[in-house]
């Protein structure tokens, strides 16, 4: 158990900072040109896979009785991050329309880089912001958002996916031998719709129409409107496509992740559209001390499905007799899932196992893999 005291220290928080150490490397990249470009996916998927190997698990956690003044350098973290990466992309779109060392394809590499950035720490930290109590690190999440055209995605997890993770009403609980590149178009159309129809309904319930101006989404077009005005403003037709690529880049990231998180962890239905409540058992976790500093404890999944308001330092670590462990951190298995045979080859044997573990009662499992059981009331 880390006390109190201990965590409240800046060297104890200064780890999950690493994030920071992307903004110069891909300036930089811009500068270099060449392959530097690519720097940022080379940093974050095979650098941060060497470190977990490297620097191993870390099962210890956090006092829970620590208080917010005690978390401040946490918390500044992520506030801080958001006008970082508006800087970042911004300036960046700027600078790659006005500089003649870039072509084309070398602007394209460095725009990668930056969704690789806006996706892996920018929405990430934005799913932090959205989760908390206080307006301003919900709009500051907003902001995250906005700036990847992904607004929606706000709606959809708080609304949607922490309710029906595990049921056939969750767009983004990847089924058993699904493969990412079928998950992923239809997890784009799928939570756009469910967030839409979330919100819709929420208003019905108060006897008001969706183009009541308290729905979220209004606000979500109206930033993300900024964001596309301003790419244009700065950079002309060539930024406007650069923002627009980097946003793809970042929820193509997004949804890899949430590919990993619950794959093939499927919630029992009692019957009559009634399912077991969530527990542990229904995340994929990870201890890798590396990326969790990277993602700021994403990889404690299954805590942060029991407390999701539970600041990121405060997540618990699940033992494997409490909650499903991968193999690997979350940026090989990331890597891994765009390889649908090497995935099946590694993850379905321990969804198999799971299940034995867990439900040797149901004996039929293709209802399951298919999302064909009735849809929770």
């Amino acid at each position: 158990m880390i006390s109190s005291d201990t965590a409240a220290l800046f060297k104890s928080a200064l780890p999950f900072w690493v994030s920071f150490l992307l903004i110069p490397a891909v300036w930089f990249a811009a500068y270099a040109g060449n392959w530097w470009v690519l720097i940022i996916p080379v940093l974050t998927w095979y650098l941060f896979t060497a470190l977990d190997l490297l620097g191993g698990l870390n099962l210890q956690n956090v006092d829970l009785e620590t208080s917010e003044e005690e978390l401040k350098w946490y918390t500044r973290l992520t506030s801080l991050w958001v006008p970082a990466q508006i800087l970042t992309i911004f300036g960046l779109i700027y600078y790659a329309t006005n500089t003649d060392h870039l072509i084309t394809s070398g602007k394209i590499g460095l725009f990668f880089s930056v969704g690789v950035i806006s996706g892996t720490i920018g929405i990430n930290y934005s799913h932090e912001l959205m989760h908390q109590k206080n307006k301003r690190e919900r709009w500051l999440g907003d902001i995250l958002l906005a700036s990847v055209l992904y607004s929606h995605f706000r709606s959809e997890h708080l609304l949607v996916h922490h309710r029906y993770v595990g049921t056939p009403r969750d767009p983004v609980t990847a089924r058993y031998n699904e493969g990412f590149h079928r998950f992923f178009p239809r997890v784009l159309r799928q939570c756009w719709q469910s967030a839409f129809k979330a919100e819709k309904d929420m208003l019905a319930r108060k006897d008001l129409p969706w183009t009541d101006l308290s729905n979220p989404f209004f606000r979500y077009w109206a930033l993300q409107g900024g964001m596309l005005i301003l790419a244009l403003i700065l950079g002309g037709w060539s930024g406007l496509f650069l923002f627009l690529f980097q946003a793809f880049i970042a929820v193509w990231q997004l949804e890899l992740v949430n590919y990993v998180e619950h794959y093939g962890l499927t919630r029992k239905h009692l019957g009559e559209g009634k399912y077991e409540h969530v527990q542990p058992r229904h995340s994929w976790n990870a201890a890798h001390k590396a990326s969790n500093w990277l993602l700021i404890n994403l990889q404690r999944h299954s805590d942060h499905h029991y407390k999701p308001d539970r600041r990121f330092p405060l997540l618990q670590n699940y033992t494997e007799a409490d909650a499903p462990q991968l193999p690997h951190g979350y940026p090989l298995m990331t890597m891994m899932a765009l390889l649908p045979f090497l995935w099946r080859r590694v993850m379905n044997p321990r969804v198999r196992r799971w299940r034995e573990m867990y439900y040797p009662e149901i004996t039929e499992w293709r209802s399951y893999n298919k999302g064909t059981n009735p849809l929770p009331r």
